[in-house]
């Protein structure tokens, strides 16, 4: 079921780069298993994750006005 949705990002080469949801998860298993505990030492691990996390559910800030996701995640 989830093999059906991408997702094009803009590539830094201003080629599309397609991700799918079983690869943006993935990636936050592989970042979840990277966490130490420590929470200033995992501060940036944690941002990674919840970029990923809201680029695979769509999720886009409130008070954002554009419709794509606004922060850059």
């Amino acid at each position: 079921m989830l093999r059906n949705f991408k997702f094009i990002f803009d590539h830094p080469n201003n080629t599309p780069m397609e991700e799918t949801k079983e690869q943006l998860q993935k990636q936050i298993d592989q970042l979840n298993a990277q966490l130490t505990g420590d929470m200033f030492a995992d501060m940036d691990i944690k941002d990674q994750i919840h970029n990923l996390k809201m680029k695979l559910n769509g999720v886009k800030p409130m008070d954002s006005k554009i419709d794509c996701v606004g922060c850059g995640s």
